[in-house]
């Protein structure tokens, strides 16, 4: 992997935090999608939410050098489009020059922190949509997880709204990660998986905003991965599948994932730990399976 000269990096953000303005401004840019149709994004926007854990190792993320060394490894395989991340790693990666001909997408919200209280009354803290524009990134995402007996769900889901109002007038293209959650007895955030939930997950998110021009979505396999063809009847918008926790099943995730990526709406991956951190430690060898997918 490449190595990171963190001394650079600071030496940069301290003496000269405008080179990261600069280039944003001078970044070779590419269309969302190019001819093949298809989209392989790396995720890594977990952090800024306090999920640093992969499998057992609850710190696996917090190491900032090693993360990047990763991402920068990733981007430069074939067959991979872009990055999905916070304001923190996107600017790294500029100052880096690791996103010239990349799909640059910010992530919006991260205030709904893992194992809070307030988990879900994600407030917008991430990218704002002027942010987005004004550093020349191509997309946004964010996360939406409602919770019927949660009131925060209601300002998360105004809020993407919004979101979805203001990506829109700049005719930017924002990827909403929708789920119906719960709390568990011990007071854990969990995502509903079966086919009812993420059909009626779809059904929300899509009808958010005064338009759905520019709309994308950001979705999971369902638990029954035969379940997948019936979902996406939900929605006729492009949808990506995202990776999420695979454990050490990776073959197990690609497999759902191969059968997914035949359906008509869907349209590519946004894949992080799992290839950034996967079972067997072999960074390439996990992100060229997953682009040989698509």
């Amino acid at each position: 992997m490449t190595n990171v000269d963190v001394s650079e990096l600071v030496r940069l953000r301290a003496q000269h935090p405008e080179a990261i303005a600069e280039a944003a401004a001078r970044r070779l840019r590419r269309p969302l999608i190019q001819d093949s149709g298809r989209l392989m994004i790396v995720a890594a926007d977990h952090t800024a939410r306090g999920a640093l854990g992969v499998g057992g190792n609850g710190l696996a993320m917090a190491n900032r050098a090693d993360l990047l060394e990763r991402l920068v490894l990733a981007l430069s395989r074939p067959g991979v489009d872009g990055v999905l991340a916070t304001a923190d790693i996107l600017d790294d990666l500029l100052l880096l020059g690791a996103l010239d001909g990349k799909v640059v997408m910010g992530s919006l919200n991260r205030g709904g922190l893992q194992g809070s209280v307030f988990e879900l009354d994600d407030r917008f803290t991430g990218h704002r949509p002027e942010d987005i524009q004004r550093l020349n990134f191509d997309a946004g995402k964010l996360l939406l997880r409602l919770d019927y007996d949660d009131p925060g769900s209601l300002t998360t889901l105004e809020s993407t709204a919004r979101a979805v109002d203001d990506m829109a007038a700049r005719k930017l293209p924002l990827f909403v990660e929708p789920f119906i959650s719960r709390r568990t007895p011990e007071g854990k955030v969990v995502n509903d998986l079966s086919a009812e939930a993420v059909i009626k997950s779809i059904a929300i998110s899509s009808g958010l905003g005064g338009t759905s021009a520019y709309t994308w979505l950001k979705l999971p396999v369902t638990e029954n991965p035969d379940d997948m063809a019936e979902v996406m009847e939900a929605s006729t918008l492009p949808a990506v599948l995202l990776g999420g926790e695979v454990g050490d099943d990776q073959d197990g995730a690609y497999e759902k994932w191969r059968s997914a990526l035949r359906l008509p709406t869907v349209r590519g991956l946004v894949v992080g730990r799992s290839l950034l951190y996967p079972a067997g430690g072999d960074v390439v060898a996990a992100v060229d399976t997953a682009v040989g997918l698509l």
